[in-house]
């Protein structure tokens, strides 16, 4: 008789199991993805986001903590929540979209606020999740490939997400030892995606599905794993991991 037919299943721990994790930007997409992954582990979440309605649905989904409905871009916002937090593990920021405009249709005034306001608000949180998070956890950022990959209408896109990763790596140095990671994320078929691109988001689908390695578009629930890991390999710190259809890797 084979011993493996008798083997007993392999059992682990949770691997946040007591542990709680903010998501800056968790009603939705990408961020109630990754509250969901990280209550799977045994985390337990703290939900904000600008819609209150929105944001209560989903913090019944994961049975948050607790939940705090305000503009992330906003530091006194930002300020009083973590404030009124108490000691966290890790902290997640989903909050925000990408801008794509042509050049000669910019509105100067307000393309200022957008490169500020995305790098802004990078710094106000982290300058609060310093205070907050625990010697070990981690903050992890979202941004993007716009960077490497030059178009017409991603030069405000493209300059704030090619900044990010060295805003990371210098973070994760001056706030050390709460651990500074960034998750750029190519196409990721999200209610955000679907928005932007209104009736050529299936198009973009088939396209990236014939195209891709992994024969199959990027969805919110890959990047919540990937922030999972970073927030449980507690070796991983200053680094920009990208996430774009089977090319994933790190570059430190």
């Amino acid at each position: 008789m084979s011993t493996l037919a008798n083997s007993s299943p392999i059992h682990r721990e949770p691997e946040l199991l007591g542990q709680t994790v903010v998501v800056i930007g968790g009603s939705s997409g990408i961020g109630l993805e990754t509250a969901r992954r990280a209550r799977a582990e045994g985390a337990k979440v703290i939900l904000t986001g600008r819609n209150a309605e929105r944001l209560q649905q989903a913090a019944s989904e994961v049975n948050a903590l607790s939940t705090a409905a305000f503009d992330a871009t906003d530091p006194v916002a930002l300020d009083r929540f973590f404030r009124e937090l108490p000691k966290i593990d890790h902290v997640m920021v989903t909050a925000g979209r990408p801008y794509y405009g042509l050049l000669a249709d910019m509105d100067l005034a307000k393309i200022r606020d957008l490169i500020g306001e995305h790098l802004a608000q990078a710094l106000y949180v982290a300058r609060n999740a310093a205070n907050k998070v625990r010697p070990g956890g981690t903050l992890i950022f979202m941004g993007g490939t716009g960077g490497r990959r030059p178009a017409i209408g991603m030069s405000i896109t493209g300059a704030v997400t090619a900044a990010l990763p060295a805003l990371t790596a210098n973070l994760a140095i001056e706030i050390a030892p709460v651990r500074v990671n960034l998750i750029a994320a190519g196409f990721v078929d999200t209610p955000l995606s679907a928005e932007l691109l209104g009736d050529q988001l299936e198009k973009r689908r088939n396209q990236l599905s014939t195209t891709l390695p992994i024969g199959r578009v990027v969805g919110p629930a890959d990047v919540a794993a990937l922030a999972v890991h970073i927030m449980t390999n507690t070796a991983l710190t200053g680094a920009t991991y990208d996430i774009d259809g089977g090319q994933q890797f790190v570059a430190a």
